[in-house]
């Protein structure tokens, strides 16, 4: 089984506005609403691809229990940790002449609900795949994600960390199945300016020395290239198609390699092709990724 965390759902809410003026009153041409979050929208596109994932984090107040039950009509298990106070936040995020974000706070986490989270994830077997994705909420330790790898390694269970900065490289030691920073990302990791292909590959394997198995990094519009864990190199470019979305193309393309090798283990290639189609599937929707878009940009790669 996978598994997604998602610390601090959210509900997206999207909205489309010719122009945007500050100190008046804005008129949206359209709106949509979305279950949001990192792990989530893995979840989401993992579903789309017919893969069955469980996910999990922590909700609260009457927006967590919309987005409980706006993934339990999606056909999408959940195990959220209910928090006794607070309300799941809400993102607003305006698509103007530039797209403009405003993402809420979300509720504190307490100790015993962090607990409870961690008794969820003792129940994990040999074989079963973890997905950490995204920022730390305030309110949790910021080595989180350590502390949750140390209790389950040495169990068998592949674990997948899409993170940046320290919040990474402090997890490479329990032997991650696969990474997937951006180029930037890769950069500030080694404090160096990251300029060709070669210096992407270079750091790529750095990172596998480091403890990591499959290296994949994202490179928006220049494609992307991943080291896998027998050291090869895989190279794709992006699809074709008019950007219209940036919200979630990255948990796209992790949901697309993981559901790639659920269905063709060690084929790497293809699971370069089709997390690169599920990210651009994405990018070219309003929303997450659907599969007839996704099959129809598979075709576009090529390794």
């Amino acid at each position: 089984m996978i598994y997604t965390v998602t610390f601090n759902p959210a509900i997206d809410y999207v909205v489309q506005t010719p122009d945007l003026s500050l100190g008046i009153v804005n008129r949206a041409t359209s709106e949509n609403m979305f279950f949001g979050g990192k792990g989530i929208n893995v979840s989401c596109v993992l579903k789309e691809l017919g893969i069955d994932s469980e996910a999990l984090g922590f909700t609260a107040g009457f927006t967590g229990e919309a987005i409980e039950k706006g993934l339990a009509d999606m056909g999408i298990r959940t195990g959220f940790i209910r928090l006794k106070s607070g309300c799941s936040r809400i993102n607003v995020k305006i698509k103007s002449s530039e797209e403009t974000e405003l993402n809420g706070k979300g509720p504190d986490i307490d100790d015993e609900s962090l607990g409870l989270l961690f008794e969820k994830l003792g129940t994990l077997k040999k074989g079963d795949t973890l997905v950490l994705a995204g920022s730390v909420p305030s309110s949790l330790p910021a080595d989180i994600y350590e502390k949750i790898l140390k209790t389950l390694d040495g169990r068998g269970i592949r674990f997948v960390v899409d993170a940046c900065g320290e919040l990474l490289l402090n997890v490479l030691r329990y032997r991650p199945f696969l990474i997937k920073p951006n180029n930037f990302e890769l950069g500030e990791l080694f404090g160096v300016n990251i300029k060709t292909d070669a210096d992407i590959e270079k750091h790529a394997r750095k990172l596998r020395e480091m403890g990591a198995a499959n290296v994949l990094i994202s490179m928006a519009g220049d494609g992307a290239i991943l080291i896998d864990e027998q050291g090869n190199t895989h190279r794709c470019g992006v699809c074709k198609g008019e950007v219209k979305n940036s919200v979630g193309a990255g948990d796209s393309m992790l949901a697309g390699f993981i559901a790639a090798l659920t269905e063709r283990p060690g084929d790497y290639g293809y699971a370069l092709r089709l997390g690169t189609a599920a990210g651009g599937a994405t990018a070219f929707s309003e929303g997450l990724a659907q599969k007839s878009m996704i099959n129809k940009l598979l075709k576009q790669t090529e390794i």
